[in-house]
């Protein structure tokens, strides 16, 4: 039976706590009475309006996240979905921290996936399929596989299972893969528009079928050397979310391995990492689109944030870092010297300015203020704001300069 994720969160962290309070008590004796009095009381209703809003937000979703283990439904769990996504935007308009955001869409959308996994089972076994003939696993990819969900969600999912069961095993991994797919888009998990879903036989496979398929990649035995690239660089962040969690751990170690072992594989998505374009234009000043409908915007996913989460996973790939998740690459990387406390707090800052952008983008989309979540006019933002995310695209620019000087790309 497929195994579930934790219902409750971890607790914040203390350290950044203890900061935030040195921070207040540091400033009170800069204030006469009559203002620390004021302060402090202000400070006390905010606090105490927020952590009341914030209390029953939490109640709600965890009494939303026992619910999701408890239904058979395919329709209340996409109820479900869409209130945890709604409690989810209001919590990120309030506080819009990028990290929370994060773990709780990631958290609840395992829970989902792995009840629809469940229930899928069942399914297959009503129909007279039986259960499932072998050990298997849900592997996610992507931002699901780096932890790193949004309030727009598509499948990036595979699935692996054990050897031994021929073609009968095939046959059976096949229609649950089909329905599995079609089950989770009832529930809110949109079809990946590339195709990357465990209905596709490229995302599906025992696990010698696997090894077969990436030996095939990093020997390059196939004709479509970017399509195959491309693949090896979304398994980069393969993640098990439910099923057999071994299978799922002995898959990922296989790619790990391989993009360890085929250095000129890793070269090549370095040098493709390399040549992400930036919307950096003449004098480092913010590049925008000169005419047609996007015009005095840019693409933030392809010109800002997938150039950054993209050089990072490299880096990871190359230091042998087990990490999927964008922040943890980088405070591992930065643990093992390949960046200097500065650069890596420059590209955390980089990462959460780019991605709360996203975020915003997201819910303007979600409230039907526009029709696409990807293009950004910097003009519409406080000088301020604007000259963060140009300092966040310089920092990206200077992690292009590591790469290629580390992979000595030409």
């Amino acid at each position: 039976m497929p195994q579930q994720s934790k219902v409750i969160s971890q607790q914040p962290d203390s350290a950044f706590l203890d900061d935030l309070m040195r921070m207040v008590r540091g400033f009170l004796p800069l204030l006469e009475r009559d203002e620390t009095l004021q302060l402090l009381r202000s400070l006390r209703t905010d606090v105490e309006r927020e952590i009341a809003l914030a209390v029953k937000l939490s109640a709600r979703e965890i009494a939303l996240r026992h619910k999701i283990l408890v239904t058979s439904e395919y329709p209340v769990l996409k109820e479900i979905h869409d209130e945890l996504n709604t409690l989810e935007m209001e919590r990120f308009l309030k506080i819009q921290s990028v990290p929370a955001l994060h773990k709780n869409c990631t958290e609840y959308r395992d829970l989902l996936a792995g009840r629809a996994l469940i229930l899928v089972e069942d399914e297959m076994a009503v129909a007279g399929k039986g259960a499932p003939p072998l050990p298997y696993a849900l592997v996610s990819m992507g931002s699901d596989g780096r932890e790193e969900q949004t309030l727009i969600t598509d499948q990036d999912y595979l699935i692996a299972y054990g050897d031994g069961g021929g073609v009968e095993a095939d046959g059976y991994f096949k229609e649950f893969s089909d329905l599995l797919v079609e089950r989770l888009a009832e529930i809110g998990f949109k079809k990946c528009t590339g195709d990357i879903m465990p209905s596709n036989p490229t995302w599906r496979g025992s696990l010698s079928q696997w090894r077969r398929k990436l030996l095939s990649i990093v020997r390059y035995e196939y004709e479509d050397y970017a399509k195959n690239l491309m693949d090896l660089i979304v398994l980069s962040d393969a993640r098990f979310v439910a099923g057999d969690k071994e299978m799922a751990d002995a898959l990922v170690d296989l790619i790990r391995g391989l993009e360890q072992d085929y250095f000129q594989v890793l070269w090549g998505m370095a040098k493709a990492a390399t040549e992400m374009t930036l919307a950096l234009g003449f004098l480092k000043r913010l590049w925008t689109e000169a005419s047609g409908e996007h015009k005095g915007e840019f693409n933030l996913k392809l010109l800002a944030w997938a150039p950054l989460v993209m050089n990072v996973r490299i880096l990871a790939i190359n230091q042998g870092i087990p990490a999927t998740n964008t922040i943890k690459r980088i405070e591992l990387l930065q643990a093992e010297k390949s960046f200097s406390a500065n650069t890596a707090n420059g590209l955390k800052d980089a990462y959460h300015v780019l991605t709360r952008h996203r975020i915003l983008l997201q819910i303007r989309v979600i409230k039907g203020i526009q029709k696409e979540s990807y293009y950004l006019n910097p003009y519409q933002l406080p000088a301020e704001e604007r000259e963060r995310i140009r300092h966040a695209l310089l920092r990206i620019e200077e992690l292009q300069k590591i790469i290629h000087t580390n992979f000595s790309i030409m």
